[in-house]
């Protein structure tokens, strides 16, 4: 649904009070967390596109499959936004921040005055420079535009040769999707291994060989040097180093993402990597809050600041920003946490994983219910877990409060992660042997 004007649900009064740039996962519940906290001045959540806020996980799964509805995937609905006082502007775009005078001047031209500001622009597709980039049918997904196309070509009756350029979650669940419909699958990724810079090697191979199993075609190693078209524009070919060509229907890129950032740096706000804040999630301007997919902040977890990209970390720091906004700042350390679905497997990630050095698999990888608990410097850091719900909760409680669970835990044979607080606390409670 491209932009095409501008559609307000207005009720907020006039003067300065919050504004948040950007109606995803984050900036929509910036705007409940504000009003359920008590925060009864004005508030105006601005998005550039004309559709209400949405979802953006089911996009590569359900929405994409047919399974569920654009009203199934709203975040909240007209009512919600005139019940609570929220000035909805959607299909207009932020243009620039006067931090002088405090306002947003947006493409309609008009300027809202702030007290507050949120920024919560997401990020957008990384472009692919290659040639034929450009041809039609050469898609990615990150919006619901993107997937309305995908999910119209998907259901026009025939088997489709597609190519997914990038195996990270996006292009992997959009892989499961599309042969789940039936359609003939390949991934290129150049790098060793899937979804490689967020999860273990051990979750890699089992993810891929699930793909492999299901029928896709994953290449690994393997890079795109150019995307060759048919007499009308459209992409018929993928080429690859090496020479070899792939016959393509659709090509969708999926090879990460880049914050969006131009607002801020175009009004002077520190950047790198994404609109950098401190614990409270403030900016360089103490006025503007930035959180979700565009900011970068402060991990006390991984020792240093970044981002990330899951619905688990818009919800909580809108919720930190709303404290901050009305006086009861709390730094933000909550316990990052992710989801993926993959044809029968839900894959639940607790803690952050990469900087691992050691990783005890439990479980029963072949009969796809297993996890993954990563350690370093025998230390709990993440849990990666395949179908076994009970394991994800509880290391997420446990990462939250501290546990001294160790790799030798993990190993003993008959270990379950359900019994292990209870046995730990019976060993603290026994006397030592004289």
């Amino acid at each position: 649904m491209a932009a095409s004007g501008v559609a307000r649900t207005s009720t907020a009064g006039p003067g300065p009070g919050v504004v948040v740039v950007g109606a995803g996962q984050g900036g929509t519940d910036t705007t409940a967390a504000l009003r359920a906290r008590g925060y009864s001045g004005p508030i105006t959540l601005v998005s550039d596109e004309t559709a209400m806020p949405y979802q953006r996980p089911p996009l590569s799964k359900g929405y994409l499959s047919g399974a569920v509805s654009g009203e199934d995937i709203e975040l909240r609905s007209h009512s919600y936004f005139s019940a609570l006082d929220i000035d909805l502007v959607r299909g207009d775009r932020a243009e620039k921040i006067d931090r002088d005078a405090q306002s947003v001047l947006l493409a309609s031209g008009r300027r809202l005055p702030y007290e507050h500001l949120v920024l919560t622009t997401g990020a957008r597709p990384r472009t692919l420079p290659v040639p034929g980039a450009e041809l039609s049918g050469v898609l990615t997904l990150r919006g619901l535009d993107d997937a309305e196309e995908l999910r119209e070509r998907f259901a026009r009756g025939r088997s489709l040769a597609l190519v997914v350029i990038g195996a990270g979650f996006i292009g992997l669940e959009l892989a499961a999707t599309a042969r789940k419909l039936g359609h003939e699958v390949t991934v290129v990724e150049a790098l060793p291994r899937a979804i490689a810079r967020a999860v273990t090697p051990e979750m890699s191979a089992r993810l891929t060989a699930e793909h492999r199993r299901q029928g896709a075609r994953i290449l690994l190693r393997r890079e795109v040097t150019a995307l060759h078209g048919d007499g009308t524009g459209h992409v018929r070919v993928v080429e690859l180093d090496g020479g070899e060509r792939l016959p393509a229907d659709l090509v969708v890129i999926g090879v990460g993402v880049l914050p969006n950032a131009d607002l801020a740096v175009d009004a002077g706000l520190l950047v790198g990597d994404g609109v950098i804040v401190d614990q409270h999630l403030r900016t360089s301007d103490p006025a503007i809050h930035a959180i979700g997919d565009c900011a970068r902040f402060p991990s006390p977890r991984a020792g240093r600041h970044i981002r990330l990209e899951s619905v688990q970390n818009a919800s909580g720091q809108a919720r930190c920003v709303a404290a901050a906004v009305l006086g009861e700042a709390e730094p933000y350390t909550d316990v990052p946490w992710f989801w993926s679905e993959q044809y029968a497997m839900k894959l639940q990630i607790a803690g952050l994983t990469g900087d691992h050095d050691e990783t005890v698999l439990t479980g029963d990888p072949d009969g796809g219910r297993f996890s993954v608990f990563c350690f370093r410097a025998g230390r709990l850091i993440g849990v990666e877990s395949v179908n076994r719900p009970a394991d994800h909760g509880i290391a997420r409680r446990l990462l939250a409060s501290g546990t001294d669970l160790s790799p030798h835990d993990v190993a003993r044979p008959g270990f379950d992660l359900k019994t292990h607080p209870r046995e730990s606390a019976q060993r603290t409670k026994e006397p030592n042997p004289v």
